[in-house]
């Protein structure tokens, strides 16, 4: 069902239904949504962007923002999810969740994006191996602070897969995720080459103070706002 989503200018394909498992073949996946709107984070927000939003997540922060992607899904083979995506015209394509890396089917998909033309971001929760990963597309890795619940998932060898196109984000909560998030960028010799980006936890850490924290150490990251909540609110879905 290709419709006008509420708001000026939004376009969504919607793929969501009843509750259940996401499916593991490889042929087959479990989708949450399938919209259009601009990209909301990362170096690419402000961009027109279709979103493929997959069901399904290994993890579970405390201040998640999609958990009806955790169940609610519907079966699409990877044709029917490229035949969606191409009806928005747009170059720039997201796999999100939930966790998208925890399908199968995802790689695929992801592989045959790539083959089409399109430049895709692959935004996971950093638990799950990202090597198996088409080297073309842009790895956003975001490392679970501990205000998360969900620091001692993170999958660090993953740091060792990135390259200069991919981008590391830290979701900020409050001042201990700020420092840890610090000593993250410094242990780790970040950003090696990629993009750091922090997020203030939306209606916990005012954005001023992480930015006050980020001028006063002079720290090599972005501060990046989620501009789709900026625009229609967080409890706009489809954005």
């Amino acid at each position: 069902m290709l419709g006008q989503a509420p708001g000026a200018g939004r376009q969504r394909h919607v793929s969501g239904g009843g509750e259940a498992r996401p499916r593991r073949g490889k042929g087959r996946l479990r989708v949450n949504e399938i919209f259009f709107s601009l990209q909301g984070e990362s170096t690419y927000a402000g961009f027109p962007c279709a979103f493929i939003r997959l069901t399904g997540c290994d993890q579970r922060c405390r201040w998640c923002d999609t958990e009806y992607a955790f169940h609610a899904g519907r079966d699409l083979t990877v044709d029917e999810v490229l035949a969606a995506v191409d009806r928005f015209g747009t170059r720039l394509v997201e796999v999100t969740g939930g966790e998208p890396l925890l399908q199968p089917a995802v790689f695929p998909l992801v592989r045959r994006l790539r083959g089409r033309g399109y430049r895709v971001l692959v935004e996971t929760g950093g638990s799950r191996d990202i090597s198996g990963l088409d080297p073309g597309a842009v790895v956003v890795l975001d490392l679970k602070c501990p205000a998360s619940g969900m620091s001692d998932r993170v999958r660090w060898e993953n740091l060792a897969h990135l390259r200069r196109k991919d981008q590391v984000k830290f979701v900020v909560a409050d001042r201990r995720d700020y420092e840890w998030a610090r000593e993250v960028i410094r242990t780790h010799r970040l950003p090696a080459g990629c993009p750091v980006l922090f997020s203030p936890v939306h209606g916990e850490l005012p954005p001023a103070t992480l930015a006050a924290w980020i001028l006063e150490d002079r720290l090599p990251a972005r501060l990046q706002l989620q501009l789709h909540k900026l625009l229609w609110g967080a409890e706009t879905r489809g954005v």
